[in-house]
């Protein structure tokens, strides 16, 4: 195992630049995908490039998700396959969504490369664009005291309990003053021995760490989920939850697995005549715009649940602060128990609604088939 030396969070990053440098001048990537700080040094873009002497301006911990990475991926991918390999860096949930967008034909990764890390969580899109030069701070300070459960956080990194190695074809570990790098499949083990690296084998100091970081973010899960069941359980609950919404469907535009050219409440079909809404606000007494928030909010659930990561981008486009990202993380850990499925753990888990098996969904299949002609009852 190559071992990289980690004082603070900026040689994290330089070393993780030498590692594309490295294997672009070796040909084995023909460009990077990275984030890069925009002109105006308040926020972040996803830039392909191949010129290793514009590496030095790509910034792998970023401090933020101004967009999922997967949705920038697909761009490039919508098309199919491409020409070139090209190499992503990726947190661990944009990983997962990039995997859930394969199933949904939504990603080629032919000739793609996946590399992730520890994540130790991203800051709140308003705190950051507040003021830039702080949230910059406050984020170095993170990775350099190894907080990783700062309150500093997204709310819902903070109960995030998927941060570290995920379905990557390479993953780099943080252990104590040390990069680790962790193939997860052939493609990966090949990259590292074309770069001359080892893969790690002793791992078991850093999966202690990342086991107590794991930990504390399901007890911080169990207890928010107590709270955001109680203001979505429920018609009347989830009515008041989403009473503030104003229907700008930002939640939709940031979410990486909504992948409709067109959603469906956006069409004119979705959309009632002005006689309509007459009639419905005479039969109520009065009516509340925009019409069919809750609508809206519970049929994106049905739609997209399942492949939910729980990335946080729904709750940053969020205008009136609703906590959308905690009531869908919470809500797709309902439907993905249901059916014994972990959104974007494993390319070749099928996705539920998309392979039919005989026996599924436990008691409520049992109830069905009892409906049956024929069917048993027990």
């Amino acid at each position: 195992m190559t071992e990289v030396s980690n004082k603070d969070g900026l040689s994290i990053r330089n070393q993780i630049r030498d590692f594309f440098k490295q294997a672009v001048e070796k040909g084995i990537f023909d460009a990077v995908l990275m984030p890069m700080l925009v002109p105006a040094k308040d926020s972040y873009a996803w830039i392909l490039s191949k010129d290793k002497n514009l590496f030095e301006d790509f910034n792998p911990l970023a401090p933020i998700m101004p967009v999922n990475a997967a949705k920038a991926l697909k761009r490039y991918t919508r098309k199919g396959k491409g020409k070139f390999k090209i190499a992503v860096l990726m947190r661990p949930c944009e990983i997962r969504a990039t995997i859930e967008l394969s199933k949904l034909k939504q990603i080629n990764l032919a000739d793609i490369i996946l590399l992730s890390y520890d994540c130790p969580g991203a800051l709140p899109m308003q705190d950051y664009i507040s003021d830039p030069e702080k949230g910059e701070q406050v984020f170095n300070k993170i990775l350099n005291e190894k907080d990783w459960n700062s309150k500093d956080i997204k709310p819902v990194c903070q109960i995030c309990d998927k941060f570290s190695n995920s379905a990557s074809d390479i993953h780099f570990g943080f252990d104590d003053g040390k990069i680790l790098f962790i193939s997860n499949n052939e493609k990966g083990s090949e990259i590292l021995k074309n770069l001359e690296i080892e893969r790690s084998e002793n791992l078991n100091k850093w999966e202690k760490n990342i086991a107590v970081v794991k930990k504390q973010r399901e007890k911080n899960k169990t207890e928010s989920y107590r709270t955001i069941s109680s203001m979505v359980d429920g018609f009347s609950n989830l009515k008041e939850t989403f009473a503030n919404c104003i229907g700008c469907h930002n939640c939709q535009s940031s979410c990486p697995i909504c992948y409709c050219r067109q959603c469906y409440f956006d069409t004119s079909v979705s959309k009632p005549n002005s006689d309509l809404i007459l009639i419905r606000a005479e039969n109520k007494g009065g009516l509340a715009f925009p019409l069919d928030r809750l609508m809206f909010h519970t049929g994106r659930m049905s739609h997209m649940s399942l492949s939910c990561v729980s990335c946080g981008l729904c709750s940053d486009a969020c205008p009136v602060n609703i906590p959308v990202s905690k009531i869908f993380s919470y809500v797709a850990s309902k439907t993905q128990k249901t059916f014994d499925y972990i959104a974007g753990e494993n390319i070749g888990d099928a996705l539920p609604m998309r392979d039919y098996k005989l026996d599924e969904l436990g008691e409520l299949g049992k109830l069905v088939k009892s409906a049956e002609p024929g069917g048993e009852t027990s």
